[in-house]
């Protein structure tokens, strides 16, 4: 037997390992099983290259609880260590096994899915054990078994024991009394659902019942029978680690529903993600049903290391505006720190976020051309992650021309060349400006949409909330052109051409109005301004401006410019038709309580129309109503 010292530049590691490295005690059963699948997957490596003579066989990592005795056992049947290994690998803390290996066969391992890079992960044992025992025997022909073990002190015993006689290494951890928690089956399931769901190597959990079917010539009458089986816990094969040519649809919803088991609908279509130069990476992302939703705490995209769950705080690894699709990502390239609890700033992982935004952009790009019809109707439920995009990543909206869609209140779609092909001949301004008209609200707005469509006007219909922000991103990178929202405007001033108007009243009639307007409604939001309309066109139009407004939602949403900082008041423009009937009455009226009553019942119908009528306002105007009736 052999008694030593652990080879720490410090007294005791494990205080600081259990207080600092890993401030999460759950994942000492992650670390655990990752290097129980290291071991595995070494051993069929050495297997495939001819360097190991013996067979592979079905390998199995089994989780035992003996909540008797105050145990956890983690068994494997990989490589396993001879004492030689174990002085080396468990005694030299820091000294990663798995990245001398990778080192030795770099050429012929690096498909063979070794996690590498965590020497300390063993250690992590020691935050929820007060000793842990090592048994383990190599797969050389010849060696004996051996046991470590330590008591969470620098000190250790190493000796040969008869007690392990078949390969791989069985890791027993004594539990303290603080971590009695992971004695419970439930509670060790739930972290073998979390971390080890989709491992490459089939995980044992204990033991589970199974029907057997019924032969062809069973009876009636007969009874099937049962038997126990090990129950494997983990998808040692899940989706994102085949070919694309291998699944079909159904096999990528089946998949969703693993990772997300509580959600009821399907996802709208999946993007296959697979590179292996300059970086490695595979995964499959899904768009969800969205709409208007921008909750994005909710079943996140999960990241793993070869196969191993690390976070679904993926920010910096996806672009921000993907971070509302879901699935995975699993790269083991991804730079984290040695607890793999953080990403770490690092040039590969822009290299990948830039690729993650490409594949995107050119799976968008296909859609719409293969069935345009059916990406069109799924326009709604992405356009949140579109339109995001198209604001937060200049590459993305550099192609968005490809699949951004503009719909009209009809419910027909546009790609920004065939609406600018559409509207130009009929929206292009007196000054060469093509102007686009939308509405964020067709039914708020119906009466100023009506009026751009009485004129020829096509009007699209931008709802998602961050319009405001896409819109002013359109403005400054496509020429000559400005969005105007329907109600911005009287219509003749939203596109303003050479056809002016021949108003009814004189200057001097005109400021009577304007003045006789301004002292009946006293209203310090409300700014006159009067405008020679069509005399079937409403007396008066609340309007708001279009700056002013678009500031505001871009407010809302966060931004808003250089006014970001303070809120904007409620500002709105009377437009009032100096050719209506109502302004001769105003102008003829003698009686000043009567001209009051007319311009306040007109303000009243054109706040209405704005939806802007409301609490005590609306029940005087409607009483006020219903007296007028009664006359």
């Amino acid at each position: 037997m052999t008694k030593g010292n652990i080879n720490v530049s410090v007294d005791n590691i494990f205080p600081l390992i259990k207080k600092f490295l890993y401030s999460d005690h759950e994942i000492f059963l992650r670390e655990l099983i990752s290097n129980a699948t290291d071991a595995t997957l070494k051993l069929k490596h050495l297997i495939n290259i001819g360097d190991a003579k013996t067979e592979y066989g079905n390998p199995t990592i089994e989780v035992r609880i003996d909540k008797e005795n105050k145990k956890l056992h983690i068994t494997d049947q990989g490589l396993g260590m001879t004492a030689e290994e174990v002085e080396k690998y468990i005694n030299q803390v820091a000294f990663s096994g798995a990245e001398e290996f990778l080192e030795k066969y770099k050429d012929s391992a690096k498909d063979s899915g070794i996690i590498g890079h965590f020497g300390l992960g063993f250690y992590s044992a020691f935050m929820v054990a007060e000793k842990v025992e090592i048994l383990t025997k190599s797969y050389k022909e010849g060696e004996s078994g051996v046991r470590w073990t330590c008591d969470g002190s620098p000190e250790f015993t190493l000796e040969e024991t008869s007690e392990k006689t078949d390969r791989g290494t069985e890791i027993i951890l004594h539990i303290a009394e603080d971590s009695t928690e992971f004695l419970e089956e439930s509670r060790i399931r739930e972290l073998l659902l979390k971390y080890n769901k989709f491992m490459p190597v089939p995980i044992k959990f204990g033991t589970r019942t199974e029907t057997l079917p019924l032969p062809d010539d069973a009876a009636e009458d007969a009874k099937p029978e049962t038997q126990e089986v090990d129950n494997i816990i983990n998808n040692p094969t899940p989706a994102w680690t085949k070919a694309p040519a291998e699944l079909k649809d159904e096999d990528y919803k089946n998949f969703y529903r693993e990772l997300y088991p509580m959600q009821f609908e399907d996802p709208l279509f999946h993007i296959h993600l697979n590179v292996d130069y300059p970086f490695n990476l595979t995964g499959i992302l899904f768009f969800p049903k969205l709409a208007n939703n921008l909750n994005i705490e909710k079943d996140k995209i999960q990241l793993y290391q070869n196969q191993v769950f690390v976070t679904d705080e993926v920010k910096g690894i996806v672009p921000d505006f993907l971070m509302l699709l879901r699935g995975v990502i699993d790269s083991p390239d991804i730079p984290l720190n040695v607890s793999r609890s953080y990403l770490q700033a690092d040039g590969a992982v822009k290299k990948i976020s830039s690729y993650i935004t490409k594949k995107v952009g050119d799976k968008m790009a296909s859609l719409i051309n293969e069935n345009r019809e059916d990406y069109e109707s799924k326009w709604n439920d992405i356009k949140v992650v579109i339109e995001y995009g198209m604001i937060s990543e200049d590459k993305f909206y550099d192609k968005s021309d490809k699949f951004a869609l503009y719909p009209n209140v009809e419910g027909k779609y546009f790609l920004w060349n065939e609406l600018e092909e559409k509207i130009k001949a009929n929206q292009t301004d007196k000054d060469g400006n093509l102007i686009i008209l939308y509405t964020s609200n067709e039914h708020d707005q119906h009466s100023y949409v009506q009026a751009a469509e009485d004129k020829g006007y096509e009007v699209l219909l931008l709802d998602s909330p961050i319009v405001p922000h896409l819109i002013q991103k359109l403005e400054s990178s496509k020429e000559k052109i400005r969005f105007a929202r329907v109600d911005a405007d009287h219509i003749n001033n939203l596109i303003k051409k050479d056809e002016p108007v021949i108003s009814k009243l004189n200057e001097t009639e005109k400021e009577t109005l304007k003045n006789t307007v301004e002292e009946g409604i006293s209203d310090s939001k409300f700014t006159v301004q009067l405008e020679d309309m069509e005399s079937t066109d409403a007396p008066f139009i609340i309007t708001q401006p279009e700056f002013m407004r678009r500031m505001k939602d871009m407010q809302a949403t966060g931004g808003g410019g250089m006014f970001g900082m303070g809120g904007f008041p409620e500002m709105y423009n009377l437009v009032v038709n100096t050719n209506s009937e109502l302004a001769g009455k105003l102008l003829t009226a003698e009686d000043a309580d009567e001209k009051n009553a007319q311009i306040k019942h007109a303000l009243d119908l054109a706040k209405l129309s704005q939806n802007l009528l409301k609490g005590k306002e609306l029940t005087e105007f409607i009483q006020r109503s219903y007296k007028e009736l009664a006359k």
